[in-house]
């Protein structure tokens, strides 16, 4: 009966929704202490800047009726009601025909480097890095276990074509 309350993991215990691979606590809306922290700046920042609009504005509408009127009502803007501001895009550049284009390369999943893609264990020195291009732990070295990307058999038939030319005799006349 003991042996079962230590193989199941603690209720309170659960993995940061950032996917960071720290835990996180229903109290930091199941974040680790360093996400929590970012998005509570980042909450403050964006209140700050909106106080800030809002202060602006209020004060350029309140110029703008007192020049224009003394005895009309201040005009009132509910942000919540305005589209939100287009997003910037950069301007499409008109390629050449005549440039080659490198062949397309699959970036490989960021990740740190110190731990596996696969079960995000810490892996430190004994980290196996991957022809793929990521690090895996000791069970997910191999490839059919991470779902490797890298395509071994075309690399293997180049190799095997680099190092056995086709070498053909010219031909003979027959007497």
């Amino acid at each position: 009966m003991a042996e079962e309350h230590r193989c199941q993991a603690p209720e309170g215990h659960r993995l940061c929704a950032n996917n960071c691979g720290f835990f996180g606590s229903p109290a930091t809306m199941n974040l680790c202490s360093k996400c929590y922290r970012d998005f509570c700046l980042k909450e403050q920042q964006e209140a700050s800047i909106k106080s800030t609009v809002e202060a602006s504005l209020s004060a350029s509408a309140a110029a703008s009726s007192s020049a224009s009127s003394s005895s009309s009502s201040p005009v009132v803007i509910d942000f919540r009601s305005l589209p939100p501001p287009p997003l910037l895009t950069l301007p499409e550049v008109a390629e050449a025909e005549d440039v080659p284009t490198p062949p397309e390369v699959a970036v490989p999943a960021v990740s740190q480097p110190n731990r596996c893609n696969v079960c995000r264990k810490r892996v430190g020195l004994t980290g196996f890095k991957c022809k793929c291009g990521t690090t895996f732990c000791g069970v997910h070295r191999y490839p059919e276990k991470h779902a490797c990307s890298f395509d071994f058999k075309t690399v293997g038939k180049e190799e095997i074509a680099r190092s056995n030319p086709v070498i053909k005799a010219e031909k003979l006349e027959k007497i």
